[in-house]
């Protein structure tokens, strides 16, 4: 896991980027692994948001971890801007080997060197380890999220 880069996806990148996102035990049951339409269109969203930033570790080539930071300009905390880290995630078969840490390390360098106030993420209630991970970053489960699924629609 030395030679690993962090950087901006690409077109090219977008199966196994969904590929990460769907090997997960929460990711089974809500995405796929071909992509689709929507996936097009997200990924183009993605990337014509100077703001967003859909970020691949990649060894030698081949995607081993992918994570989404999005930059949000604020008027709290005197206008400051913050960065929400999003979709993390490691392929399965290197979990427990220091990537998912060395990627979040990347990210919160990324947020400090833009001049963010603060760091976010939410992570879901049931992912006991990914909590403990978080904690042992220094992230602090300071408020209670709360999200409203909405009716899936096409547009």
């Amino acid at each position: 896991m030395t030679d690993v880069i962090f950087r901006e996806a690409v077109r090219a990148d977008l199966p196994a980027v969904i590929a990460l996102l769907a090997d997960d035990v929460l990711g089974k049951a809500r995405d796929f692994t071909e992509v689709d339409e929507a996936y097009e269109r997200a990924f183009a969203d993605i990337t014509a948001d100077p703001r967003n930033h859909l970020i691949v570790a990649d060894e030698a080539g081949e995607l081993v971890g992918c994570m989404q930071i999005t930059y949000i300009p604020g008027l709290g905390r005197h206008g400051a801007e913050r960065s929400l880290i999003e979709s993390v995630r490691v392929r399965s078969d290197l979990r427990g080997r220091g990537l998912g840490r060395r990627m979040m390390e990347w990210a919160v360098d990324q947020a400090r060197q833009r001049g963010c106030a603060l760091v976010q993420l939410t992570t879901d209630k049931t992912r006991a380890d990914a909590h403990r991970f978080y904690r042992d970053l220094g992230f602090v489960a300071s408020h209670e999220g709360m999200k409203l699924p909405l009716p899936f629609s096409a547009l």
